[in-house]
């Protein structure tokens, strides 16, 4: 009987471990995700265009380290992939090719784990990639696939900030300036995200600014 009891609260705690273990995962990746976002809209929205690549160098850095605490997780590898995006931005020129195409290998990946994750958010990020970087022989850019992917990701989301954003961005990058006016107009009556403040406080002011700018050229 005392063996017995042993075995049963051994397989007990075994199985207090596996039920414990996914939630508590859970939580660090949650934690870490938030701190990547804030730190994101620090580097985004508040550091100088002069420190902004330095910045981003770093907050990379520890993206990756969080990709790799997490591995196939496809949250980490989404946000890795934004700040990877992030840091072309601030490089600028032929250097930032490099980071691009890391950040969309990323995002591929993340796509074929859950193209759900983050309400869609590696379809959103892809868009963004394939309209802002240079199409062949320079770069991977594709108008089309850009237009796909941002479609695809008003699917998943349709009444988010960032899908609603980046298509009007796209529209009015193609001269489509009346339907980018409506995106517009979605993408500043979008919920706000909770936690997220900063990074929204952000975001409407570039919407405000492409509003102003597709009314002018329209």
């Amino acid at each position: 009987m005392r063996h017995l009891l042993t075995g049963l609260f051994i397989l007990s705690s075994f199985s207090f471990l596996a039920l414990g273990t996914p939630a508590h995962a859970d939580e660090k990746l949650d934690a870490d995700i938030a701190q990547l976002q804030h730190d994101w809209a620090k580097a985004n929205y508040h550091t100088g265009k002069d420190a902004q690549e330095a910045a981003f160098k770093a907050l990379a850095e520890r993206a990756n380290q969080v990709t790799g605490r997490h591995a196939n997780a496809p949250e980490a590898l989404i946000w890795e992939a934004i700040i990877l995006s992030g840091y072309a931005k601030a490089k600028g020129g032929l250097g930032a090719l490099k980071q691009a195409e890391k950040a969309r290998d990323l995002l591929l990946l993340a796509e074929k784990i859950d193209p759900q994750a983050l309400q869609g958010s590696a379809y959103t990020t892809l868009g963004s990639l394939h309209y802002k970087v240079p199409g062949w022989p320079i770069g991977f850019g594709d108008k089309k696939k850009a237009r796909a992917y941002l479609e695809k990701a008003l699917q998943i989301n349709p009444d988010g900030i960032d899908p609603n954003y980046f298509y009007a961005d796209f529209l009015s990058g193609q001269g489509e300036y009346d339907q980018a006016l409506q995106y517009y107009a979605r993408a500043l009556a979008a919920p706000p995200r909770p936690g997220r403040e900063d990074a929204d406080a952000g975001r409407r002011q570039e919407i405000e600014t492409g509003m102003e700018l597709a009314r002018r050229k329209r």
